[in-house]
């Protein structure tokens, strides 16, 4: 029952929050706080239980329950929202004193959890669905917060290619269903070229699978709506960018390969090379929209979409290795973009400052903010011993294990990527600390305009996340390898 407990409390606690009338922000702020914490302890006493039982809540017809489980996938997903969730929610208590609403923001924040984890814990592709669904519905109206012409018009695109995206993986989903008569998450798949009626037919509902669930994850062509996302508060585009939307697309899509349809399935066949192909695109494609864009938010926006495709790459290379590439990044690429939006953030609530070319000088101005901003810039390019090494060396070694042309173009793909990744971070942070201010700023040189401790807290935590996987990464990495391999826990 704890499952059912552990969705039931922010959701609740986030509609309780219309009923409420609290008495000061530092009061709402509490409450909030203490909702998503009870619930992420509650996700870390199943994660230390780790039991794999079947909790079904309701059965719509045969073979359609909803249903939960923790599994080993489920765990990796399900660990990285619940450590997030608490730091995003107390950097976001800061940064939304200068916006309006900020409880009905709030309220539908946290409900927003509720939904992130009932995608990590569904047990089906059915009830992976569902949520999926409830998801969209529940973010909406944080990207629509601010209710200007702009925020209107990103969140009808929004609201456009994720219900696009949603009824190509139905079709799917129905064909799963009618052709196995399930829709079980079983490692291997449930799916084979035994069973299933019309193989060509089969490979072509995958294809529509990757590409609807793949939406979330901004894969090309579907990807538009995420830079137009950028206009909403930081802890959204934070929330939408790094823990739950996009990582709810890439781990879609690692259940429907590897559970669903199976990757034994799927190697070697025309939908495992159009999937790669899309993911390797996706790969050079947002990395070279990152370097052109001036807005630095909407840069971060371009650069998540290129690296939501390292984990979608990485799923379609189809063996235990590409597995573990691509959960590994999911891990490391959360912890470093949520730093890198909320740096971010905190400049633009600091200064009022947007573009690249207004931070020039802010090494001084703000010294924690750019050094947390610099490391997490580092971690993402891929240097040593920093966390984002470790998932691209996993991702490299599984494209080069795949023996094939495929594997070629991947290493391509990421090398390529990593350079213009490279490029477009360091013409960031080079002109913070080897250019001078802009006049504008100029008078500024002689004080501190870091955030207040709300907003350093979570930095600190994260760069320490950050540095940590990277000099500690290997039990992650162990414990990855063992969900790849089905090793029950």
């Amino acid at each position: 029952m704890l499952i059912f407990l552990t969705l039931l409390v922010p959701l609740l606690g986030g509609a309780a929050m219309s009923f409420i009338r609290f008495p000061s922000g530092k009061a709402r702020a509490i409450y909030v706080e203490s909702v998503v914490c009870l619930t992420s302890l509650m996700v870390l006493s199943l994660l230390m239980t780790r039991t794999q039982e079947t909790f079904t809540l309701y059965t719509l017809l045969e073979g359609l329950p909803l249903a939960f489980r923790l599994d080993g996938t489920a765990c990796v997903f399900a660990g990285l929202v619940a450590v997030l969730w608490p730091i995003a929610s107390l950097y976001a208590f800061e940064y939304m004193k200068h916006e309006e609403r900020e409880n009905t923001f709030m309220a539908w924040y946290t409900m927003s959890y509720a939904a992130t984890l009932a995608v990590a814990f569904s047990a089906n592709l059915f009830t992976l669905y569902v949520f999926y669904e409830c998801l969209t519905l529940i973010t909406l109206p944080l990207v629509i917060h601010k209710k200007d012409a702009l925020s209107i018009r990103a969140g009808r695109k929004y609201l456009l290619y994720s219900i696009t995206g949603a009824a190509l993986a139905f079709i799917a989903l129905v064909c799963i269903y009618f052709t196995s008569g399930t829709t079980e998450f079983v490692l291997g798949g449930v799916l084979n070229t035994e069973t299933a009626a019309g193989t060509t037919a089969m490979l072509g509902m995958f294809l529509l699978a990757f590409i609807g669930f793949g939406t979330k994850a901004a894969v090309f062509p579907m990807h538009a709506w995420l830079p137009a996302a950028s206009v909403a508060p930081t802890p959204v585009t934070a929330l939408l960018h790094a823990v739950a939307v996009v990582n709810t697309g890439a781990f879609a899509v690692l259940r429907v390969i590897y559970y669903s349809f199976g990757a034994d399935f799927l190697a070697g066949t025309w939908a495992q090379t159009a999937a790669l192909l899309i993911a390797c695109v996706t790969i050079v494609f947002g990395s070279s929209m990152a370097v052109k864009e001036q807005h630095l938010k909407r840069r971060l926006a371009w650069s998540t979409i290129s690296n939501l495709s390292y984990m979608l790459m990485g799923a379609a290379l189809m063996s235990p290795e590409g597995m573990v590439g691509s959960l590994s990044h999911m891990v490391m690429h959360g912890m470093t973009k949520i730093t890198l939006f909320y740096c971010a953030g905190a400049i633009l609530v600091r200064t009022g400052k947007e573009y690249i070319q207004d931070v020039r000088g802010f090494g001084k101005l703000m010294p924690v903010t750019c050094a947390a901003f610099l490391i997490a810039g580092m971690s993402l390019v891929g240097t040593p011993p920093l966390s984002g090494f470790v998932s691209k060396f996993n991702l490299l070694t599984a494209a080069a294990a795949n023996g094939t042309w495929l594997g070629i173009v991947a290493i391509a793909a990421l090398i390529i990527s990593a350079i213009l990744t490279a490029i477009y971070l360091f013409t960031v942070i080079g002109p913070m600390y080897f250019r001078p201010l802009n006049a504008d700023m100029a008078h500024l040189k002689d004080f501190n305009r870091d955030p207040n401790w709300m907003m350093l807290v979570p930095f600190a935590l994260l760069i320490t996340a950050v540095i940590g996987l990277g000099l500690w990464g290997g039990p992650l990495v162990s414990f990855l390898k063992n969900v790849a391999a089905g090793v029950t826990f």
